[in-house]
């Protein structure tokens, strides 16, 4: 098998600067076959494949129906490798491992204590739901990082969690196809302050975080060097 694809449910609008550093880290550190963008296009990006979706729902159900437009589009590589627009790559990755984030019960336990509503809802449901089928104890694949995807399993993801507004569908998946994986903290840095963990060798950021926190300047320092898909590389 080549190397996979990397599918990118994209929200609409010209100026993405997480997505070109992201671009950037996996230029340097993902070995990958060819990189769909899935929603909107950045006017900037070139060298990439574009499949248009609609974009009218909440961000859930965007990226919910881009995922299943990239598993039903036959270029697609299959499987395919899902990332978000704010993933960065630190170290060379060979091979994409699958990670996850441990038992949902305890995930859900870290979110409760934040009042997240509408994602914590949606972990809820899709804990419940695969408790309904057969999954007494979930675990969680929310994490930040690439995740190695199969278009049939998640397909059948999707059409299970189909009723859920917001389901969190990598961890439908990963349940529903039994991937297994290793677990990993999430990398998702949340906040402005100089100290950020890149042990893992991933990182991924808010847009607060990466324009005006010390993640984003180590981000841009490291990957200073434009990628092959940037127009007026610079």
């Amino acid at each position: 098998m080549g190397a996979l694809d990397i599918v990118v449910p994209v929200r609409e609008g010209p100026v993405n600067e997480q997505l070109r550093y992201a671009l950037r880290s996996w230029s340097a550190n993902l070995p990958h076959g060819r990189v769909w963008l899935v929603g909107g296009r950045p006017s900037w990006a070139v060298g990439v494949e574009h499949i248009p979706t609609r974009q009218d729902g909440t961000k859930y159900r965007n990226t919910t129906r881009a995922v299943e437009a990239a598993c039903l589009h036959p270029e697609v590589s299959d499987p395919f490798l899902l990332c978000n627009d704010d993933f960065f790559v630190l170290r060379r990755q060979e091979d994409m491992p699958v990670f996850h984030r441990g038992p949902v019960a305890q995930v859900e336990a870290y979110y409760a204590t934040r009042g997240n509503g509408k994602y914590l809802r949606g972990l809820r449901q899709t804990r419940d739901l695969l408790v309904e089928l057969g999954h007494p104890d979930p675990v969680s694949y929310e994490l930040h990082v690439p995740l190695p995807v199969h278009k049939r399993g998640m397909l059948a993801a999707l059409e299970a969690g189909r009723d859920v507004p917001v389901l969190h569908k990598r961890t439908m998946y990963g349940n529903l196809a039994r991937i297994g994986g290793e677990r990993m903290a999430d990398v998702k840095v949340l906040h402005r302050a100089p100290r950020y963990d890149t042990s893992s060798g991933f990182l991924s950021t808010m847009p607060d975080s990466f324009t005006h926190g010390a993640v984003g300047a180590f981000l841009r320092r490291t990957f200073g060097k434009p990628s092959p898909y940037e127009r007026g590389r610079r």
